[in-house]
């Protein structure tokens, strides 16, 4: 079919048919600094929300802004209610949520990562959930401890 045959608004009714998006099944934990963020996601989602909401009374609402921000409301808003703030234990010498290990890996390479919750987790910023096989495989270790992990066995060096 010819694309002059087609409805313009029909793209718009499909983007606006958006899915939710997937809340993981794992306890939502979370640092000080992750839930400050999913309290600002929050926050931004209500603005987004009330902003759709009042650009949807004109003849031209923009449906698309409307699923998109009642999506991440929703999202947000249920990430909030489930979020559990973890406090690290500072009588503990193992690996713990919250921390900031260095290990060193079989061919010689030293990586750090943060282990932080689902939501704040970003590898390329230095921090992987503690759900991520590498989080698994560092937490309850010591410094000294190897570990087999994805990639070959690590050797924690620092805990910090």
């Amino acid at each position: 079919m010819s694309v002059a045959f087609t409805k313009e608004g029909d793209s718009e009714a499909f983007a606006a048919d958006l899915p939710d998006r997937p809340i993981s099944t794992h306890p939502n934990l979370v640092t000080s600094e992750g839930l400050a963020q999913i309290e600002a996601e929050l926050a931004s989602a209500r603005a987004a929300y009330s902003a759709a909401q009042t650009a949807g009374g004109a003849a031209d609402g923009d449906r698309t802004a409307m699923a998109r921000a009642t999506r991440d409301l929703r999202y947000w808003s249920a990430r909030r209610a489930t979020a559990q703030l973890m406090e690290r234990d500072p009588a503990k010498t193992v690996v713990q949520f919250g921390d900031r290990v260095t290990f060193e890996r079989e061919d010689g390479r030293v990586q750090t990562f943060r282990i932080v919750g689902e939501d704040e987790a970003d590898p390329a910023q230095g921090s992987v959930s503690y759900v991520a096989p590498i989080a698994r495989a560092l937490l309850g270790k010591v410094v000294g401890d190897t570990s087999p992990a994805p990639g070959g066995e690590v050797e924690i060096t620092s805990i910090g």
